[in-house]
């Protein structure tokens, strides 16, 4: 892994803590040589982990969409800084620069980033690690939600056991090493089997 995405917010959060878990969660990208790839923003959880990145010579790259330059939120110290046209083109780049994949606790950009690089992931587009760093049980209610759609039949167990969740930062990023991604060929006629047998 040397380009590592960090899902997160535009937000700070309300407990300082999270803000002392981006420091935590930049300076171990810093001792293990690897780049931050970001949004591109200057604002909440994002500038955080960019300014720590920079601040001891680290390497941080922002993708950003052309409306949000406009209300003048964009990271101007940068490594690099990619402008893209939308939101989708933000994500398809960020996807394309990176190894490896964060989410840290943020609102809805994070959970939407996460959702999409899971069903990538799933569908086999993309074979790359995706942890969910789950800081304070944050997470938790999506997990529940996994737990639900397995319990239900809209997702397969095996998908959810391969999801990489830790609360800590070393063993998430062990375990995102020993990621392998799950064979298309089995699931995938499960479901036409299913389908048939309605």
């Amino acid at each position: 892994m040397q380009k590592v995405s960090v899902f997160c917010g535009s937000s700070m959060g309300s407990d300082p803590y999270y803000q002392n878990k981006a420091v935590e969660l930049a300076n171990y990208l810093l001792e293990h040589n690897m780049d931050l790839v970001y949004g591109g923003a200057s604002i909440g959880i994002m500038t955080v982990l960019a300014d720590t990145m920079l601040q001891k010579d680290g390497v941080a790259i922002g993708v950003m969409p052309k409306a949000l330059i406009d209300k003048e939120i964009t990271h101007k110290g940068l490594t690099e800084l990619h402008v893209v046209e939308s939101m989708s083109a933000r994500k398809d780049l960020i996807v394309k620069l990176s190894d490896a994949f964060v989410a840290f606790p943020g609102g809805m950009g994070t959970l939407d980033e996460l959702s999409e690089i899971l069903t990538l992931n799933q569908i086999r587009v993309e074979d790359k690690p995706v942890g969910i760093l789950n800081l304070k049980g944050y997470f938790d209610p999506i997990l529940d939600f996994v737990d639900n759609a397995v319990k239900e039949g809209f997702m397969r167990e095996e998908h959810q056991k391969n999801l990489i969740v830790s609360d800590s930062i070393p063993e998430l990023f062990e375990k995102m090493k020993a990621y392998q991604p799950l064979s298309m060929k089995k699931w995938i006629e499960d479901i036409k089997t299913e389908s048939k047998n309605r």
